[in-house]
């Protein structure tokens, strides 16, 4: 054989058998999607690499997409910061994951150096937080795999499936909420404007700390109303036009500012205003401060998951069979390359959430 011809056979095993991955290259000027392929990279000393195997679009994905929310600020990006998976490999100084591990990652972390993460509130974190989440500044988990620093993995019980735990950060979001509000007292009256897949897991949420017929959720789309009924939690839904009571809570889920706006003379006095539904950075409204001092009116936010992920596990453990069902919640999976039709049914209002599976 000729060397020229062994150089062609090798070149050709070599292709044959390389690694590839695809992933959703999202470009950041031009704010288009392609899907993409390349060779799988190798984890540094102190990462983790993920083969992926469930990816949620979240409701600030599409904001991004419509350059609504501030991301990286050039060249191309990776989507994606609710996902799971199993370790595929570790880097040569990680010393808490073995290959095969089943594992969610939480996106965020601090600086660990500002006097924000010392207060244990990396939220505010100027270089850490929402500033550095994977998924928005660095490449996450729309991708068959995704390169993840050691110090944000966390392992799944063998108990907890792969799909469920995709809902694992956005229920450590929920279990910040909780904190923030204090929680809610059984037979508090609480409206939850917004049946997307946030306002329906704050829903059962509500219902897994013991609340029964007290709670409403207000929703403008006839299909996602409906949605509620599939969980069997004895919630009453409406549209925000049938609101007329007052509540002791409300938790807006939906980022309207105008809805916001709306829910607030609903407040009753002592009522509390839970903002956790992600706005647009230019949206308003108004408020009249002498509400807020007549009726002792408190208004927080909350954001993002500091220190939250265990919290969210357990609510994923506890939550998990009674709740947690992607039928009952509107939550369709879809491939990678079905990824027009994902966006498309999200925008649409035909399901919940949309999830990919890899």
């Amino acid at each position: 054989m000729l060397d020229r011809d062994i150089v062609t056979l090798y070149s050709t095993i070599r292709d044959s058998t390389s690694e590839i991955m695809e992933f959703l290259s999202f470009d950041v000027k031009n704010r288009t999607l392609a899907l993409r392929r390349a060779e799988i990279p190798t984890p540094g000393p102190n990462e983790v690499r993920i083969r992926v195997a469930y990816s949620g679009i979240c409701g600030t994905d599409l904001h991004i997409l419509e350059g609504s929310f501030p991301c990286k600020k050039e060249g191309f990006l990776t989507l994606g910061h609710e996902f799971s998976g199993t370790v595929d490999a570790v880097g040569s100084l990680v010393k808490s994951f073995k290959v095969g591990q089943k594992v969610a990652v939480d996106p965020n972390r601090g600086c660990n150096t500002c006097n924000h993460c010392h207060d244990g509130s990396y939220q505010h974190c100027q270089t850490g937080g929402i500033n550095s989440t994977i998924g928005i500044f660095k490449d996450g988990g729309f991708s068959t795999h995704a390169i993840v620093p050691e110090t944000q993995v966390h392992v799944i019980p063998d108990s907890i499936d792969l799909q469920q735990a995709a809902l694992l950060e956005p229920l450590s979001c929920l279990a910040h909420g909780w904190k923030r509000l204090n929680g809610v007292s059984v037979g508090s009256n609480v409206l939850v404007i917004g049946a997307g897949i946030i306002g329906l897991l704050w829903a059962c949420m509500l219902h897994l700390h013991g609340l029964r017929k007290s709670v409403t959720v207000s929703e403008p789309q006839e299909k996602r109303r409906k949605m509620l009924n599939k969980l069997d939690l004895d919630f009453e839904a409406k549209s925000p036009e049938q609101l007329k009571e007052t509540y002791d809570v409300v938790v807006d889920c939906s980022g309207s500012a105008a809805a916001v706006q709306a829910a607030i003379p609903l407040l009753g006095s002592g009522g509390r205003l839970c903002i956790f539904g992600v706005a647009n950075p230019n949206a308003k409204f108004s408020i009249e401060p002498y509400q807020i001092y007549l009726k002792e009116l408190t208004v927080l936010g909350v954001n993002i998951n500091p220190f939250s992920f265990p919290k969210g596990l357990g609510l994923l453990r506890a939550m998990a069979d009674r709740y947690l069902n992607y039928d009952n919640l509107g939550i369709k999976v879809f491939s990678l390359s079905q990824y027009r039709e994902a966006l498309d049914s999200l925008k649409k209002g035909e399901i919940s959430k949309a999830v990919f599976k890899l």
